[in-house]
Formats: C-alpha cells, structure tokens, sequence
C-alpha cells in the first residue's frame, strides 16, 4: 500500500466526520440559501476546523456561490474543496541548507514527539543524509531509552548522557559528533514542560545559546508536534508554545486515530504556522512531509 492509500485510510474517521455529514448535509438542501450556510458553519466548527477558519471558509464560499451563481450541491463540494486547498497554502518542506542543519523537537509527553524524531530521521536517511540524534530530553523517565529503540529503527546514531544531564551540555557533545563524524542533520529532542512556560524558555534558550555558539551558519528548524486526536487542545498547545519558542514547523501525529483532522486548517489560519510531517500509523514509513494537494484530496476523493 502507497503512502496516498495509508493517508487515505488514516483520514477515514476525519472524511466521516467532515465530508460525510457536508455531503449529507448538501443533499438535504434544495437550495444554496443561508440556512444552508448555518448548517455548514456548526459542522465545520464542530470537526476541529476551529472559528477563524470556519468564518474565512463560509465568507470564501459565499463569494463564489454569489459570483459564479452555483446551484448544484456538488458544484458547492467543488468549491470548498478549492477554498480548503488554498487555505492551506503551498507545502513547506525542512530547510536544510548546510552540514550540519539542526532540528530542534519540542512538544508534551505523550503526542508522539520520541517515535517522531525515529521516523524523521529514518525519512532522512532515506534521502541519503547522514543523521544523528541528541537525547536533550533528561527529565522525562526513559526518554532516552526510548529514543534509543527508535534511532536503531531508523539505523541512526544516538548521543545521549545519565537522567538529569544538563540538556545544553547533551547538545554541546552531539554538536561535536556531528562535526566529526560528518553529520548533515542533527536532530535534538528536548524536554516539553508547557505548565512551567519559564523554565522551557529557558532551556530552549540555553540550547540555542549552545547552538549559535558552536554552529552560528548552521541552517535550524524548530519543530511542534501535536497530537491530532486532540483537536482544539493540540491548537490551544501550539498557541502557548509559539509564545515561547520560536517555531518554524509542525508534527502532526496521531492522524489515523482521530476525526479531528480538521485542525490543519485552524492551524493554518489561526497561526500561520506551515504543518511539515504529519503520521498516519505506527510503522516507521507511517511519517512523511505533508502534502497539501495530497492532504485536500484524500479527504475529498469519493
């Protein structure tokens, strides 16, 4: 099965939840009025599209049924599968422009970000890049354990020291062993403690201080991961962490188990932040960079 078959099947439960109940709806309506706006405007916001996506969605769509005078329901499909590919915006792939490029993991425990890191790193050694990983993540209870299973997964070394290590000083050694060993990406995990907003400051501050310090033209992404069965919530979460770290991309796991795919779109509009990897199982090959055109017309297909 091709990853476009995995993505579609992954994004059953959110097609229901979204295009089943906008087809059902379209075919209860004899008319394109604003009754049938209303409707569309609770079933959007009910599927995780969130409120300031929805009202740009419905102003968008009215625009188009008024101009281009539409009257058929699946002339409607039609244009809102249109509005949501252009709400979305062009992919956005990792800039990694220099050896060695360093990417930044941040989120909570529990959204995946350990088995993201795996199967980023196996995705780019795909690509014939040369990766390593850095266990920054020492405050959680066997993170680094974890990390380690995932990087033989993907067949990439691991830079690790004890529980409690200074995180920083986990970075100053990968960064060491990605100059020396020739490494074109270095993926750093870091700890998420978004209930004490402070201290995550300051310890992705004290990471990037490292970084600038010892790779100051090395090119960086910081990437959010979110997990997408929890809709609004994963918003909410990338809200207070793009007040806190500056993020250039995010992870959205957990598709194939949510009908809460709808968040892309209130991602995308509410805070302008492009998704980058989005997962669809657990398997390894299960993470690739999101597709936009991919995305819409898996929903979409019939």
């Amino acid at each position: 099965m091709g990853f476009f078959d995995r993505l579609k099947a992954g994004l059953a439960k959110t097609k229901q939840a979204f295009l089943g109940r906008v087809d059902d709806l379209l075919k209860s309506f004899v008319r394109i009025d604003e009754d049938l706006f209303d409707e569309l405007e609770e079933l959007l916001i009910t599927s995780d599209v969130g409120v300031e996506a929805t009202e740009y969605i419905l102003d968008e769509l009215r625009e188009q049924v008024r101009d281009e005078r539409i009257k058929q329901p699946d002339d409607v499909r039609e244009a809102l599968h249109g509005i949501l590919r252009e709400l979305i915006g062009e992919s956005d792939v990792l800039h990694l422009d220099t050896s060695p490029s360093v990417i930044l993991v941040i989120g909570v425990n529990g959204v995946g970000k350990t088995t993201s890191i795996g199967k980023i790193a196996a995705n780019l050694k795909q690509e014939g890049k040369k990766v390593l990983v850095a266990a920054a993540d020492t405050f959680r209870a066997a993170a680094a354990e974890q990390l380690a299973v995932w990087c033989e997964r993907a067949g990439v070394d691991l830079i690790r020291q004890g529980a409690g290590a200074d995180p920083a000083s986990v970075v100053f050694d990968a960064i060491n062993a990605a100059k020396s060993r020739k490494a074109d990406v270095l993926i750093v995990d870091t700890a998420g403690r978004l209930h004490n907003k402070k201290n995550l400051m300051d310890e992705l501050a004290k990471i990037n201080r490292v970084i600038s310090r010892e790779l100051p033209d090395a090119a960086r992404e910081t990437l959010l991961v979110l997990d997408a069965t929890t809709g609004q919530n994963a918003v909410m979460q990338a809200r207070e962490f793009k007040n806190a770290a500056d993020i250039t991309g995010l992870i959205l796991t957990k598709l194939d188990g949510s009908a809460k795919g709808g968040i892309v779109f209130s991602i995308r509009r509410d805070l302008a932040l492009p998704v980058k990897f989005i997962g669809v199982g657990e398997k390894i090959e299960d993470m690739r960079p999101f597709d936009p055109d991919e995305f819409v017309d898996a929903l979409f297909e019939r």
